[in-house]
């Protein structure tokens, strides 16, 4: 019989492969820890690869709270050809000569979709439209919409446009980005509405996420090198990294334990904080409301 899993509760920082599902990547690691308790703290398309954040044992109570924190993405867009899902899997529904667009062009596009904006998802995508995902009502041919929803691209940067030939030989170019951006933001939905702003169509075709949060892609590791090494960040590093730390007293620590809802310092910040006790150990995710302490995931 394997042994069971008796590592630290913490995070996994996994180098997700192309081809694999968010979900795959859970299904792989729960192997390789021998424990069911992982989760993910967002997804990645399986076309992309790169940071995927994953808890393990009583970390997975952080994942919803990491997965509304910042994105950080490089990417390939295809300008001159339009796809049914945004992106290089879907079928392309348009081709159009893409020669004639000039980096100015490109340039003002971009800066329309930088800053607070409004973005009309993907209609594969995971959102929900009266209880129902939308790529569900998207593959059995329903016709809906999708309203748009608030995000922020803190920054959207060309670094190189390309000159090249799609397979079916139509003039096409290939513009190399990098984006930051807020949670819940589609870049695949920007590689769309790019393609519209310069009225040739456009989709991505590449896409890595480098960073979550704090996590980078340099501490992000493969699912080869997690079965060679499992490599966790313990709980205590892992939110020290995430939110604003609180010491609290021994005092302070047995009446957060028990729920009672403590004065909070006033700290610079409107996120979670994370109480650590006198012993460094972390204790409880909680949030400032009206001054007092409600607690989101209690761990001492």
């Amino acid at each position: 019989m394997k042994q069971k899993y008796d590592g630290p509760d913490g995070l996994i920082i996994v180098d997700k492969p192309a081809g694999f599902t968010s979900h795959d990547v859970v299904a792989k690691m729960r192997g390789i820890a021998r424990t069911r308790r992982i989760g993910h703290a967002g997804t990645l398309d399986p076309m992309a690869t790169g940071v995927l954040v994953l808890g393990i044992e009583r970390a997975t109570k952080l994942l919803g709270h990491l997965a509304l924190t910042e994105k950080e993405y490089v990417a390939t867009i295809r300008l001159g050809q339009d796809t049914i899902t945004d992106d290089a899997e879907g079928e392309i529904t348009s081709s159009r000569d893409a020669s004639a667009v000039t980096r100015e062009a490109i340039d003002a596009g971009v800066a329309k979709l930088t800053g607070d904006i409004m973005q009309v998802p993907s209609k594969v995508s995971a959102i929900k439209i009266d209880g129902k995902r939308s790529y569900k009502r998207a593959r059995e041919g329903e016709d809906f919409e999708i309203p748009a929803r608030p995000v922020t691209v803190s920054s959207f940067t060309v670094h190189a446009v390309h000159p090249a030939e799609a397979a079916d030989g139509t003039p096409v170019q290939d513009v190399l980005v990098s984006v930051v951006c807020s949670s819940g933001t589609y870049v695949r939905a920007l590689a769309r509405d790019l393609g519209a702003d310069t009225g040739v169509g456009g989709h991505l075709t590449a896409l890595r996420r480098t960073r979550v949060g704090p996590y980078g892609i340099a501490e992000a590791r493969t699912l080869d090198q997690l079965q060679e090494e499992l490599t966790v960040m313990p709980v205590e590093q892992a939110v020290g990294a995430a939110f604003r730390r609180w010491d609290v007293s021994a005092e302070q620590a047995r009446l957060l334990g028990n729920g009672v809802r403590i004065k909070v310092p006033p700290f610079d910040t409107t996120g979670p904080i994370a109480a650590f006790g006198p012993d460094g150990r972390f204790l409880v995710l909680l949030e400032n409301q009206g001054g007092r302490a409600k607690s989101l995931a209690v761990f001492g």
